[in-house]
């Protein structure tokens, strides 16, 4: 589950991260008190307004049909309605998102933080995640802080460094002295950067994060160490023990299908093939994609039922999948292990039928317990349903179903 940057810097601040400090904003209305409320704690006109979408590169993306960026600085109060008016409501499109974009309902109203003073104002990349190579979790930090760190790894891998925390430790002292040296500061920076890291990671931890990721992260001219920007990916599987922050969630931000399937208590995540995928189990989910990509075809989602594929589960399933135009096929990958392969086949026919004809072939693979006898369900149901047993059966009814 994603946070919002406004979301993620409150959680920050919590644990005594210090940040660019905002209002959030409904309306262009909302924009113009939130700068007058900043120029009262701050004495400036300077303010920066922030789209508040679930992508990055807000920045450099544009809003659909406009001269407008997701983030401008706007320097008096006519300028922040001005942006508000193009951002709210208007469709921002960024290299993340693609070109579909996201629709902004949001903005951060924010203070200007790079403001003018004695030292220079530097930017860094600083995150936290899991190395899962290694068991620990990982703090990837850079000087080159605010651009893409995939390209600063790529071209001066020397610029990004890494310290592992053992979990069972936690991060010590010795260690964000470390990074703060490694990022070339020195005096109150030095020691704002020691506690800034401590307050990062505290973070990670507490929320049960599967990321936290800071860029930019800015030494200011009066040697401050803030979160400009904030990112938080939280691990969904946790979100059990934290209501307060499961409650966080965006649904505008969501596809609405994959809301449905979330619903349903179905793993779904939408792609943009044409063949889509019913199966019970990640890892065979995995192998299901792969097949359909040898058979000439493009898995249009990832849709895990579970180890209860009933009827009802199973009808649930075949509706979202269909919800994709782009859907040419339907391949039913399932191995009846816990579940019995003709409780299956049952389950399959009696959702075809209650749904009514289905305009995309579906071919229907069952191994394990009770195989053969679903198979002989599926071919007697009379449906224009096609039984597999073997992967290369299914993958042949694929690239028929295709051609």
């Amino acid at each position: 589950m994603n946070l919002h940057e406004y979301q993620a810097k409150e959680l920050l601040k919590k644990n005594g991260a210090a940040i660019q400090e905002g209002i959030v904003a409904e309306t262009p209305a909302q924009a113009l008190e939130a700068a007058q409320k900043l120029k009262e704690l701050y004495n400036s006109d300077w303010v920066v307004v922030k789209s508040q979408i679930h992508a990055g590169g807000r920045g450099k993306g544009k809003i659909e049909g406009k001269d407008q960026n997701g983030v401008a600085l706007a320097k008096n109060h006519d300028k922040v309605t001005e942006i508000a008016t193009n951002l709210l409501g208007g469709v921002l499109v960024t290299k993340q998102t693609g070109p579909a974009g996201r629709k902004v309902n949001k903005i951060l109203v924010a203070q200007d933080v790079y403001y003018p003073g004695e030292s220079e104002v530097k930017e860094f990349y600083f995150s936290v995640l899991l190395d899962r190579g290694t068991g620990k979790n990982v703090i990837i930090y850079s000087t080159e802080g605010g651009m893409d760190i995939e390209e600063v790894a790529e071209h001066t891998p020397e610029l990004v460094h890494k310290e592992w925390v053992d979990p069972s430790v936690g991060l010590q002292d010795f260690q964000t002295r470390k990074i703060a040296f490694n990022l070339g500061l020195s005096g109150n920076a030095f020691k704002e950067m020691t506690k800034f890291a401590k307050a990062v990671y505290n973070t990670y931890i507490s929320t049960d994060a599967a990321m936290v990721e800071i860029n930019p992260c800015l030494k200011t001219s009066d040697n401050k160490i803030i979160a400009v920007d904030g990112k938080i990916s939280l691990d969904d599987n946790a979100l059990y023990r934290h209501k307060d922050l499961e409650a966080l969630k965006d649904e505008n931000e969501q596809d609405p299908t994959e809301i449905e399937a979330e619903k349903a208590e179905l793993n779904y995540v939408k792609l943009d093939g044409n063949v889509g995928c019913m199966v019970n189990g990640a890892g065979l989910a995995m192998a299901t994609m792969d097949i359909i990509k040898l058979s000439g075809g493009d898995p249009a989602n990832f849709l895990d039922v579970g180890g209860t594929a009933n009827a009802e589960r199973v009808e649930k399933a075949f509706r979202i999948i269909l919800k994709d135009p782009n859907v040419k096929a339907i391949l039913v990958n399932i191995f009846g292990g816990i579940v019995r392969c003709d409780r299956v086949a049952q389950g399959i026919v009696d959702a075809y039928k209650s749904i009514g004809d289905i305009p995309v072939p579906i071919i229907v693979r069952l191994q394990g317990t009770n195989a053969e006898e679903g198979k002989k369900i599926i071919d007697e149901s009379g449906l224009k349903v096609r039984g597999a047993i073997q992967l290369k059966e299914a993958a042949a009814e694929v690239k028929n179903a295709l051609a």
